[in-house]
């Protein structure tokens, strides 16, 4: 192979599953013609890395699944070297595809009270397996992010928690079930993205802490990875000026972050991804197509993920970089696709999913995690109001009114006739933009109701977003589900009246 064919083996593009048939064909001639090592899966172009904010719950095309599996066959059968195939499911498939698996948020699992390293290893399993059967290689996931900035608008629900210890064991546990799976994983947003307040999709995130706080925080998590031999970090647009001279340059693009700090001082000696390059934390900063793949591979990474000027690219790292760097990041990408069956591409049948299974799994996770986190429940007295005609019920944000009281065999009341409420709030979005996406009207309804009766507040969603129902001491108790599904509202009504 040739220099140019080399560095091509770094390239994953993206690869959108809803696309015209004129962009199928772009990326077959990207694989023809520039010979690329691998392609990053997304939905849509309107659900693609730099519009995350924009990712609509809304947005549903059917078939998913099936073309996505298509078009892995369809550019796989094009390739003379297998193509590495990723895809970014922190979630599972289920953050990218309709009509496949979801598992918990990594924010629910950091919730679970008995043995999490244990169940959150049990999950990235299941999870690999999905995306092996569908001839995924890669997840990048999971976030070793620690999210103690509560207004973080694109960590979140992404992070397993603020506590750096727990993150530190769960995203080493998260990837190990990944590979225990037989894909590859990564620990990302090197050097730690959870203190931050922009969204590096929309700008470049500044985080200004001294090293000694790095270390004790940020950069531990992905220390205790790299002790315990992790083999992938993705480094994320975000600048920490004090790991690179003062100079507010993206992580992403430091070389003195990535080969001095990263590869040298901790030790790291697997491979480094780069977070989307087409982000806006970076994707302006050159003029000149090409200039930035350069710098990203100067840099350290040995992955260039979501480049929109490929061809430019290879060009200018062929011209910039030694035969040598370019042969030593050859050489570990072709040993990570051996590592992981990349090689022995067969085509890929769709595969049937054990719904029954994965639902039995919910519910055991949804058991551990379900807490009562303000005040007690008595379900004793909640059935004995319910027969009196005394229990009040109502639901907000609903996506489908009534879903969750279909499953109580209790009779409700009206609200002005109720000595007791119970509050389901389904929240509609786990982004904090626009508060969650909860109208200020109904939240100053539902803290109106806690002031002037008795109510139970049941939140479906992200626990961050209870900063916005006011004093929680005002509800006589409230309960966190962290998610809407249905496995997790069955634990909770039987949470409320008893088995």
């Amino acid at each position: 192979m040739n220099k140019h064919q080399k560095i091509a083996q770094c390239f994953s593009p993206a690869a959108f599953i809803h696309d015209t048939e004129e962009n199928y064909q772009a990326i077959e001639k990207l694989i023809r013609e520039q010979k690329i090592g691998g392609l990053t899966f997304f939905h849509s172009r309107l659900s693609a890395a730099a519009n995350f904010e924009k990712r609509a719950e809304v947005l549903d095309v059917t078939g998913t699944f099936e073309k996505m599996i298509g078009l892995i066959n369809r550019y796989q059968s094009i390739s003379k070297i297998p193509l590495l195939i990723s895809i970014d499911g922190e979630y599972g498939l289920a953050m990218r595809v309709e009509k496949t698996p979801q598992y918990p948020f990594a924010i629910t699992l950091g919730a679970l009270k008995t043995d999490a390293e244990t169940q959150v290893e049990e999950v990235s399993y299941r999870m690999g397996l999905d995306m092996k059967r569908s001839g995924i290689h890669l997840n990048l996931a999971p976030c070793a992010d620690v999210n103690t900035n509560p207004n973080n608008p694109v960590i979140g629900y992404r992070s397993f928690g603020n506590d750096t210890e727990k993150v530190a064991k769960l995203s080493l546990a998260a990837y190990s079930g990944m590979k225990k799976a037989g894909i590859g994983a990564c620990l990302k947003h090197f050097p730690g993205h959870g203190d931050t307040a922009t969204d590096s999709h929309l700008g470049l995130p500044i985080l200004h802490k001294t090293k000694a706080e790095l270390e004790a925080e940020e950069l531990f998590p992905f220390q205790y990875g790299i002790d315990r031999g992790v083999e992938m970090i993705m480094v994320g647009h975000l600048a920490v000026p004090a790991l690179t001279s003062g100079k507010d340059i993206p992580a992403s693009i430091s070389r003195e972050l990535i080969t001095d700090l990263l590869k040298g001082e901790m030790g790291f000696k697997g491979l480094v991804i780069s977070d989307a390059l087409n982000m806006k934390a970076v994707a302006n900063l050159y003029a000149e197509p090409g200039e930035l793949e350069w710098q990203a591979f100067y840099a350290g990474n040995d992955i260039l993920c979501f480049s929109d000027h490929v061809k430019e690219g290879i060009e200018k790292i062929a011209q910039n970089a030694s035969d040598e760097e370019v042969d030593a990041v050859f050489e570990k990408v072709i040993a990570l696709k051996k590592r992981l069956g990349v090689m022995e591409f067969q085509p890929v049948e769709v595969p049937v999913f054990d719904w029954e299974s994965h639902s039995k799994l919910q519910t055991e996770l949804a058991e551990d995690y379900v807490s009562v986190i303000s005040g007690a429940i008595n379900p004793t007295e909640l059935q004995e109001l319910s027969k009196a005609g005394k229990l009040g019920y109502q639901e907000f944000f609903t996506y489908e009114p009534g879903h969750f009281s279909k499953q109580l065999d209790f009779s409700f009341t009206s609200l002005n006739q109720a000595e007791k409420v119970i509050l389901a709030v389904f929240v509609p979005s786990h982004k904090p933009l626009n508060q969650f996406g909860m109208d200020q009207m109904v939240l100053d309804e539902i803290k109106e109701l806690a002031k002037s009766k008795s109510c139970i507040l049941i939140h479906f969603g992200n626990p961050l977003a209870l900063k916005h129902f006011g004093n929680l001491e005002d509800f006589e108790a409230v309960i966190c589900g962290y998610q809407g599904f249905q496995e997790v509202q069955g634990v909770v009504a039987d949470g409320l009246f008893g088995k």
